[in-house]
């Protein structure tokens, strides 16, 4: 599939995938395939940074290659190694025919059919259908060094194997990057790279993404499910829910066939949407039932009408943000 022209076709190819992206970040989408840039997306954990690469990859037809980086990622895990097993097997061979060029043995030995490629390795080779998407995953878990290596590849779409010399793509991947920002990023990597900081979404769009993945929530739950979530990354917690936690909620609420919310189904299902036990319990109770009270009443439980709920709750963002 060619690239999307514009940013509006950008943004069909997103949604036609069922991802449901605001147009700034459709821009750098745009931006980045159009100028064969790496783009790397900043934002808290579950607010669908990983899931851009992986649309692109379905919508465009690409093959989809994932590095998912780590505390100690090394060269051998991410990038290549040589398969010694195989190399000593052609070292015997070689001694058993009598071979005693020392260079031509070990030219041969060091040549691509020994070289077992890793995630940026297997990145730099097109197939047919065109470059692959590469997702480097949470870049800020891996070290420093590690960062340093990975310029030669964002700048210059090639690495360099001392055996071997250096292997560059005939047509470079589409390089998306993500962070969660749990340190910061070296400025130098920052600038081989567009930048876009994925925010949480606001209600109107999270209403839309919880249609896409969990169309069975509808009407007067979705509202309350999208409510609750929205006042809850208000609160002062350790860790807030995403957008991942929004829809896992909504497929459990309906797992269990509730059709609307009552506290007692909101304190049983806090774990769903938080992760840690001083959030739970915080919210679990008194304030579980204070926040799905002030939900209930804007989705019309006490007479007003459901078409009120979201200016509510955007009206309420916007007080509490200001």
């Amino acid at each position: 599939m060619n690239l999307p022209y514009d940013i509006s076709s950008t943004l069909e190819l997103l949604s036609s995938n069922n991802y449901v992206a605001d147009r700034s970040l459709a821009t750098a989408v745009y931006l980045s395939l159009n100028l064969s840039r790496p783009l790397l997306l900043e934002g808290e954990a579950g607010v669908g940074k990983t899931e851009v690469a992986k649309v692109l990859a379905a919508a465009m037809g690409r093959k989809f290659i994932r590095l998912q980086c780590y505390e100690g990622l090394d060269v051998s895990s991410a990038v290549y190694e040589w398969d010694y097993s195989r190399q000593m097997i052609e070292i015997r061979l070689a001694e058993a025919e009598g071979v005693t060029d020392r260079n031509s043995l070990a030219k041969d030995i060091y040549s691509r059919k020994f070289l077992i490629a890793r995630p940026l390795l297997q990145a730099l080779t097109a197939a047919e259908q065109g470059a692959p998407v590469l997702l480097i995953d949470e870049i800020d878990r891996a070290d420093e060094p590690f960062e340093a290596y990975l310029l030669e590849i964002l700048s210059e779409f090639q690495i360099t194997i001392p055996e071997f010399g250096a292997v560059k793509a005939s047509e470079p991947p589409v390089v998306i990057i993500t962070s969660n920002r749990t340190r910061e990023i070296h400025d130098a990597l920052k600038r081989r790279c567009f930048y876009h900081w994925v925010d949480y979404p606001d209600v109107e769009r999270e209403l839309a993404i919880l249609a896409v993945k969990a169309p069975r929530a509808k009407g007067q739950l979705a509202q309350q499910i999208v409510g609750f979530v929205q006042r809850l990354r208000d609160q002062d917690l350790y860790k807030v829910p995403g957008v991942a936690e929004t829809i896992d909620w909504a497929h459990a609420l309906i797992q269990i066939d509730v059709v609307d919310l009552r506290p007692s189904i909101v304190n049983d299902t806090l774990g769903v949407l938080l992760k840690y036990q001083d959030d739970v319990e915080k919210i679990r109770g008194h304030e579980a039932s204070r926040i799905l009270s002030s939900i209930q009443v804007a989705a019309g439980m006490w007479g007003v009408k459901n078409e009120q709920f979201q200016p509510f709750c955007t009206g309420y963002q916007q007080s509490v943000r200001s």
